[in-house]
């Protein structure tokens, strides 16, 4: 279940964006003068509404463009050439082509799930309260203090025994970590993690972790569900955390995506789905 959530809202998120941006900066661009309920253009009888034109301006706005008389004109064209376009294309029956009405009714379905989800984040912000105490929240769980680790990670404890042997005799680290680690993230970097918080580590990483002096390397493999560490703690100090108003921004994205998520598995467990 929590796949397929995950999975939904991670594809929607461009489109979510999008919408977003369009619906935030719609009043600035209905400032401008318009004719909304007239027409920009007629082709071969048919009428552009003026709202098509309206709507391309704000995605134009939403990334970064300005509002000008040129750009109007520009898009108005283009708007010309589509009609004229999209006029041939069901003239040669391509509209009833079964492709392309799929891709028609994905693309309706896009714009539908992305109008709710944007009517729902609109109407469920959260609050400074919300968004305070959640804050606080992490803030705690950050410790006073970051990290920055090596590790090896191996797939059996006498792999890791093997690897502490090693460094016993002198081997480098780093060399072990880049030629038997199967962390494939950290191992180019001869098994570097650069620096983070113990929170951002599963437990029992993380217990030994901050047990660590400076230069200390665990003297038994640690184990997760990961597979077998050998941790090397190169350096320390204090955690720098930024402030509520600093922080809340980036806040509110991951409440409301925590939020969407909520939604959606509310959603799945009310539909009667067949697999």
């Amino acid at each position: 279940m929590k796949t397929h959530v995950s999975i939904l809202t991670g594809s929607l998120a461009a489109l979510l964006l999008t919408f977003a941006a369009i619906a935030q900066d719609k009043a600035a661009v209905q400032g401008t003068p318009s004719q909304a309920s007239g027409t920009v253009a007629t082709v071969n009888g048919k009428p552009i509404p003026q709202s098509r034109l309206d709507l391309l301006v704000r995605e134009r706005v939403a990334q970064g463009q300005q509002d000008t008389p040129e750009l109007r004109s520009f898009l108005k064209q283009e708007l010309i050439n589509r009609e004229i376009i999209q006029q041939e294309a069901v003239r040669r029956g391509l509209d009833k082509n079964p492709e392309v009405v799929m891709q028609l009714d994905m693309v309706r379905q896009g714009v539908l799930v992305a109008a709710f989800l944007q009517d729902y984040l609109r109407k469920n912000q959260p609050t400074d309260t919300a968004l305070k105490s959640e804050y606080d929240r992490i803030k705690a769980q950050q410790g006073e203090k970051e990290y920055r680790a090596r590790h090896i990670l191996v797939k059996s404890e006498d792999e890791a025994k093997d690897a502490l042997a090693q460094l016993a005799k002198g081997a480098k680290f780093e060399t072990i970590a880049t030629e038997k680690s199967i962390d494939t993230g950290s191992k180019g970097n001869g098994g570097d993690l650069n620096w983070a918080p113990p929170g951002r580590y599963v437990k029992p990483f993380a217990d030994a972790l901050t047990k660590l002096k400076k230069g200390e390397t665990t003297k038994t493999p640690v184990q997760t569900q990961f597979g077998w560490h050998v941790i090397q703690l190169q350096d320390e100090r204090p955690m720098k955390i930024p402030t509520f108003d600093e922080a809340k921004s980036r806040l509110v994205q991951m409440m409301s995506q925590q939020a969407l998520q909520k939604v959606v598995a509310d959603l799945r467990s009310k539909a009667k789905v067949t697999e």
